[in-house]
């Protein structure tokens, strides 16, 4: 666990030791941050037995604070943000007469913004000047109705609007935050809990440190730092039950939400947002998930989180509120100050009530009221300029307090010192951007680390590889079963082309069962790379290797069904060709479902798109066209091998039913027009005459398995680029 000085909190690593074991600096000097990390450092080597150096620490003169107010390690500021979208206006005759600007109508209190409406949208306004700041070491609770704006408001704090639909600013220490340096000081904790169903709470937590910590740190720290997490969210007695779902048994509610929580702290960032973390949680699952949220703020970070109504004992653990009332600030302050507050405006809160319900109801009440909550916004603005301006006030001390920010540079350095931002951070380089890696590990670790979890995911779901096997047994069974033993008649050639049809068209289709695959694992895949816990090109290669196995034995499974069974021609070298084809196949087909998997966000539309029918038409673009090419040469290649000789000339045709002697001297009668000489032996058709006929001469077997290949590895890279361009995750 990393030693911290923040905020008054004494790091766990004191607890060996008196703070009166330090020395003392000449003159009763106050000590420096870089002196107290040090000494920090120095306690941690006694206690742990770490031989390892000191990290180097930089010096931050701390005064005395008797003298001047403190210094604030980090805080994060947000001013005047701004954020409206275009939405389909609802025809109505009342909506088409009324408009802006007072020319046909005017503006209801529900579209506060009028500018750029037209007759077919209108513009609504999400946030509308938001102003405020949280700080290290404490809780920024923002609050409201549904609809309020919430949601949106941790949204651009966490750089998840799209660059230029935002105005205003989000800064860090006076800084403004880019987008890059942002990922990988922050986390964000989605409303969902999006996790692999099969592994256990320490295998999550051990995945997520293997992506965020360095290659560099040990397996035994890595290890150490989860099982201090484990022991920080209180989930020791559930560290070996699996997370679970519909059908498995697992974790209780309010553990997989700290689990969420985990993963995304694994890495001790600076800034943690969270979107609702109480959402779907009873009353004491809340307020233990807040209570670990109390104790992350006040180990160094900055805790940003909407909440939808928290309960009494909630509101105790909160630092700092933000009411929100469609997109507009009512109330910015300590939960301590609401009373006066709403006593000022008029509306007393009883002793016996809860403030936040109190504050909540009377803002549902003023939105439905005919001047809606102007009023209180107004109020707002008013006492906030009110307290600001009184230097006497300790609750809104922030306004002096933010000339003693320490510089971003020199804050991020003193954090990596004492131990945050473990995933490969240093604190020797000129700027904060380039003090912090984009990822913590190479590809290939990344690559590794993912493949290992989806393998050890899969092997607990047996039945989801079952599935897929058996659909594939079966249709080779009865492909099998239909064209048994299949002779060289003209009768065998037609069932051969039938079968080698849907052989090749078979393995397209069994596929689509793989689907849902990704589309579960859509949301945990934009929710980790959404913060650069690993590259977009890991996840597509180590997706790829990790199918190959499961192809081949699907191939396999097919091959040996079929090939026999059916009598195909070739011997071993004609099986080896027909097994490489089948795993083309499949390996196609695969990457062709995991590219849609990629673009199409449901499996019933994904299903729908999986259908072949619309490859049908694009002679050179199918799927099953070169597959079906190959075997085809695969069993008629033999130059030697006759399927029609004789009168077999008249099978399949309406002569086919004419007694053999009328057969004979139909026969002999063509050899007189043809000047040959035709007997019942004399081969008519061969192998080569079976692929003209069916026009397979372009391309030779082995280009049509290498096309098959290549379409495979198309549809990976088209897959990355849906990747890319498609989990972007931001508002627009």
């Amino acid at each position: 666990m990393s030693a911290r000085v923040a905020d008054n909190q004494i790091s766990p690593f004191f607890t060996s030791m008196e703070l009166n074991d330090f020395p003392r600096p000449a003159h009763g000097a106050s000590p420096s941050l870089g002196q107290l990390l040090k000494q920090v450092g120095d306690a941690r080597k006694e206690v742990t037995g770490d031989g390892g150096e000191t990290p180097a620490h930089h010096e931050l003169d701390i005064s005395d604070a008797s003298l001047e107010p403190r210094s604030l390690p980090f805080v994060l500021s947000f001013n005047n943000l701004t954020y409206s979208v275009k939405i389909r206006r609802k025809f109505s005759l009342s909506g088409m007469l009324s408009g802006c600007n007072n020319r046909l109508g005017a503006a209801t209190a529900s579209d506060p913004v009028c500018g750029g409406d037209n007759l077919f949208t209108r513009t609504k306004t999400l946030l509308n000047d938001i102003t405020g700041e949280a700080r290290e070491g404490e809780i920024l609770a923002v609050l409201g109705a549904s609809g309020s704006g919430k949601s949106t408001l941790i949204d651009a704090l966490a750089n998840r609007i799209a660059k230029g639909s935002l105005k205003g600013t989000v800064s860090l220490n006076g800084e403004v935050l880019e987008s890059r340096l942002l990922k990988v000081i922050s986390a964000y904790v989605m409303q969902d809990d999006l996790l692999f169903p099969m592994l256990t709470v320490e295998e999550t937590l051990m995945f997520a440190a293997e992506f965020r910590l360095p290659r560099a740190l040990s397996k035994s720290k890595k290890k150490s730092r989860v099982q201090a997490l484990i022991d920080q969210l209180g989930l020791r007695n559930a560290a070996k039950t699996i997370i679970g779902d519909e059908g498995h048994r697992g974790v209780s509610g309010g553990e997989r939400r700290r689990v969420s929580i985990g993963i995304d702290i694994i890495h001790d960032p600076i800034i943690l947002f969270l979107d609702e973390p109480t959402s779907g949680l009873d009353s004491t699952s809340a307020f233990m998930v807040v209570k670990v949220l109390q104790r992350i703020a006040q180990s160094g970070s900055i805790v940003v989180m909407s909440v939808h109504q928290p309960s009494y004992r909630i509101l105790g653990l909160l630092d700092r509120l933000l009411f929100l009332t469609r997109g507009q600030t009512v109330y910015s302050g300590s939960p301590t100050n609401l009373p006066s507050y709403f006593a000022e405006f008029g509306h007393p809160i009883p002793e016996s009530e809860n403030r936040t319900e109190f504050a909540l109801d009377i803002i549902r009440e003023l939105e439905g009221s005919p001047g809606g909550t102007k009023s209180l916004v107004e109020f707002n603005r008013t006492w906030q300029n009110k307290k600001h301006s009184n230097p006497n006030d300790a609750s809104y001390r922030g306004a002096s307090d933010a000339r003693h920010v320490v510089p971003l540079q020199e804050a991020i350095s003193a954090s990596i010192s004492r131990g945050k931002l473990v995933s490969g951070a240093t604190n020797n380089n000129p700027s904060p951007n380039s003090m912090v890696p984009t990822f913590a590990n190479p590809i290939w670790v990344e690559m590794a680390v993912l493949a290992n979890r989806s393998m050890k995911n899969a092997r607990r779901m047996p039945e989801l590889f079952g599935i897929r096997l058996g659909a594939v047994m079966v249709t080779g069974f009865i492909l099998a079963t239909m064209f048994w033993k299949l002779d060289n008649t003209p009768k065998g050639v037609q069932e051969r082309l039938g079968f080698i049809a849907f052989a090749m068209s078979t393995t397209f289709y069994t596929c689509a069962d793989a689907l849902p695959v990704f589309l579960q694992e859509r949301y945990i895949f934009m929710r980790e790379t959404a913060y650069n816990a690993y590259r977009r090109s890991s996840y597509v290669l180590s997706h790829s290797l990790v199918a190959l196995p499961s192809l081949i034995f699907l191939s396999t499974a097919f091959s040996a069904t079929t090939f026999w069974a059916v009598g195909l021609d070739g011997g071993l070298s004609g099986f080896l060709f027909y097994f490489l084809i089948i795993f083309a196949s499949f390996w196609a087909g695969s990457s062709f479902v995991t590219f849609l998997s990629g673009v199409v966000p449901h499996v019933m539309l994904g299903y729908t798109i999986v259908n072949p029918a619309y490859w049908i038409w694009f002679h050179y673009l199918s799927l099953v066209k070169y597959p079906y090419e190959g075997v085809m040469q695969n069993e008629f290649q033999d130059p030697t091998k006759c399927f029609v000789r004789g009168v077999q000339i008249f099978d399949n045709t309406p002569l086919g039913t004419v007694p053999a002697a009328m057969k004979l001297k139909l026969l002999k009668s063509m050899s007189e027009t043809l000047g040959m000489r035709i007997t019942t032996s004399t081969c008519l058709t061969t192998g080569a005459d079976i692929l003209e006929q069916q026009g397979v001469t372009d391309l030779s077997k082995w280009n049509c398995l290498w096309i098959t290949v290549a379409w495979g590895f198309l549809f990976r890279i088209l897959f990355y680029f849906a990747l890319l361009l498609g989990s972007k995750n931001k508002r627009r």
